[in-house]
């Protein structure tokens, strides 16, 4: 889905200036100067309009969360609601996920979130998906030993395929459910996901645990992704 563009969107951006790093890379290495009292430092990536990410952040106050957002029109929903809802341990970037080698060190993130992320339903652009092998092989590298991913989504083709990319990429599978809030309710629920449960759509949900890293020294390269079909 499109977002539709945001009036006065720079200066908006502009006034976030508290809760927007604006030169992530900068960083790396260095996240929990931001926090020093935090203690798991937490990314959330593809954060959309935020309203998981905070609600998070306010249920974690021991955490520091770094929420991830390519669409300037939805990051800046996201840091507005932030700081209407004036949350100290949630900051945002705006960067790809193939970058987060780049943006984050070696083992410096305790949990990593997915939510909802684009299927790319056709095979042709698999190495898309978020929970592609090269994608999965470098979240290992800035998670740490026993680090974990959160994931969600409401595709079953997705899921399927995910569970078979984790298992392969040297990750344990828990939590395995398809069908997350079958009994009510279950955790902290994304805008998106709130629609999907009013509908009665299924959500899919694993934890994926860190078994095998690659060594400092051996960053995994940059996903080779293709143009996107018009």
């Amino acid at each position: 889905m499109r977002m539709r563009k945001k009036p006065n969107l720079h200066p908006r951006m502009e006034r976030c200036g508290a809760v927007w790093v604006r030169e992530p890379k900068t960083m790396q290495g260095k996240w929990r100067s931001l926090a020093p009292e935090a203690k798991e430092l937490h990314v959330e990536v593809g954060c959309g309009k935020g309203k998981f990410t905070v609600e998070l952040a306010k249920a974690r106050p021991d955490i520091l969360l770094i929420a991830i957002e390519k669409v300037p029109d939805a990051l800046v929903v996201a840091m507005e609601l932030a700081i209407r809802e004036n949350v100290k341990n949630v900051f945002f970037i705006s960067e790809d996920a193939a970058e987060l080698c780049e943006i984050f060190g070696y083992g410096e993130v305790d949990r990593m979130y997915l939510n909802f992320c684009d299927p790319w339903p056709r095979k042709k652009n698999a190495k898309r998906r978020l929970t592609y092998h090269t994608f999965l092989k470098r979240y290992a590298w800035i998670l740490r030993e026993n680090g974990q991913i959160d994931f969600k989504t409401d595709n079953g083709g997705l899921f399927e395929f995910s569970l078979e990319e984790f298992a392969a990429s040297g990750y344990a599978l828990q939590e395995v459910t398809r069908d997350l809030h079958a009994n009510g309710p279950c955790g902290i629920m994304t805008g998106y996901e709130e629609k999907f449960y009013e509908l009665g759509t299924p959500i899919n949900r694993c934890v994926a645990v860190v078994t095998a890293r690659p060594a400092e020294a051996d960053v995994p390269a940059l996903p080779g992704i293709p143009p996107a079909e018009q």
